[in-house]
């Protein structure tokens, strides 16, 4: 059986011909109606369709001090830039705030600082000519402790989430930790110190074992000890409106849920779980997969969530070949110095000695390259670096296509697995 499939690779595409396949499946996402009328949708989103809460003009007034919390760049498939400038408005004409009582927040996480180019496309140049948009820093010495979770976890917050109405806008996605992002998430890890961020991601790792904790990955929220501790955190922080955002195969938003925090993110959950968690008829022999192209592959650090997703459909000791460009390389400062302990064989230890996000998501991804006999990647990487991770990383695609024998073999095509989540 012959097949062919096009992959995002950055912000192009690439071309696989498989050959000779005893069978070949194709993964996609359901087709979502699109919204076609994106300030009627926002209206309804902020007045009769809010969810466990009242409408956005009840929740804040005039008076108020207001921060909106948005996610950054690495979440810009999402396009806030079209909604930002709808809530502004919003805020501003039908509420009364004045502009210089609104700030956008960026919830950067550990992440690097946006770049102003970066601001615009985040919030959209006119929204960041009337407003302030600041990055958030995670190691700011003025942060603001809120409180302590059940799980010990101490919660510092930047202070711009203290005192004021604060606003989260933030797209739902699945996600390898969380379960899902969105939602609490935009406030830990989004607005919370290094610290803090450290505390609850610690938690992804099993307490007994060298391994991950299995309660800890995609789709996974009923006694996920990492989303559990988010949400307690997020409730430390009283959030007056979120604005949860859901985008379809195409890009374009297919869903706006707003209301209460906890009760509008699980709403948009629940409809993003009807596009992307999708049934496999069985897992295949070979993978061919693609994070997305950008910015779903800026670096590993991103892009790793497209691998971890097709891992699914691959049957254990099968071959991935899997598009990830990472023209930022690894993402995180510190991702690749976890080489050291992985090539001394005390990964596990060193990590659990000085966890990192970073560190992490490095262990995470060697741990569930593992399940592969072979991980083939089409990559700016340099292939001396993952190497040692397990990944044969190359720029030439058929190069890559020649160490594939498809005879006789299934074949899972997977052009986005950055969202899709195959069902086994």
């Amino acid at each position: 059986m012959d097949a062919e499939v096009l992959l995002g690779y950055g912000n192009e595409q690439v071309k696989v011909e498989i050959k000779g396949a005893a069978s070949v499946e194709t993964i996609l996402p359901r087709e979502m109606a699109e919204i076609t009328d994106l300030p009627a949708a926002f209206l309804h989103a902020v007045e009769d369709g809010a969810i466990g809460s009242g409408p956005l003009s009840e929740m804040v007034s005039a008076a108020d001090e207001v921060t909106i919390v948005v996610s950054d760049i690495t979440r810009s498939w999402m396009h806030q830039d079209k909604v930002m400038p709808l809530l502004v408005d919003y805020l501003h004409e039908k509420i009364g705030v004045p502009y210089d009582q609104i700030v956008i927040l960026i919830a950067l996480g550990t992440h690097r600082k946006s770049t102003p180019a970066e601001m615009e496309k985040i919030c959209s140049p006119e929204v960041c000519r009337k407003v302030r948009v600041v990055d958030h820093d995670c190691d700011a010495p003025d942060q603001v402790y809120a409180g302590t979770t059940s799980r010990g976890t101490e919660v510092w917050v930047n202070k711009l989430v203290i005192g004021r109405k604060v606003i989260v806008l933030g797209g739902t996605v699945h996600h390898m930790m969380a379960g899902f992002g969105g939602g609490r998430k935009n406030i830990l890890p989004g607005v919370a110190s290094r610290e803090t961020i450290r505390q609850n991601h610690s938690r992804a790792l099993d307490p007994e074992k060298p391994m991950s904790d299995a309660r800890v990955g995609c789709c996974k929220l009923e006694e996920n000890p990492i989303h559990e501790d988010m949400a307690e955190a997020a409730a430390l922080i009283p959030v007056a409106y979120s604005l949860n955002l859901v985008v379809g195969p195409s890009g374009a938003h297919c869903g706006i849920f707003g209301g209460a925090l906890d009760a509008a993110w699980k709403a948009s959950c629940d409809y993003q779980r009807q596009c992307f968690e999708i049934p496999v008829s069985r897992q295949a022999d070979i993978v061919i997969c693609s994070s997305g192209g950008y910015p779903k592959d800026m670096n590993l650090y991103q892009g790793c969530k497209g691998m971890l997703n097709a891992m699914r459909a691959l049957k254990p000791g099968g071959v991935m070949l899997w598009a990830c460009r990472c023209p930022e390389g690894g993402g995180a400062p510190d991702y690749f110095s976890w080489l050291t302990p992985l090539r001394e064989g005390r990964l596990d230890p060193a990590l659990r000695a000085d966890f990192t996000i970073g560190g992490y998501i490095f262990y995470l991804t060697c741990e569930q390259v593992r399940k592969a006999s072979h991980v083939y990647a089409l990559t700016e990487l340099d292939p001396e670096l993952v190497r040692p991770m397990g990944i044969e990383a190359s720029v030439d695609l058929e190069k890559l296509l020649q160490k594939i024998d498809f005879t006789g073999k299934s074949v899972c095509l997977l052009p986005y697995a950055g969202s899709v989540v195959p069902m086994p």
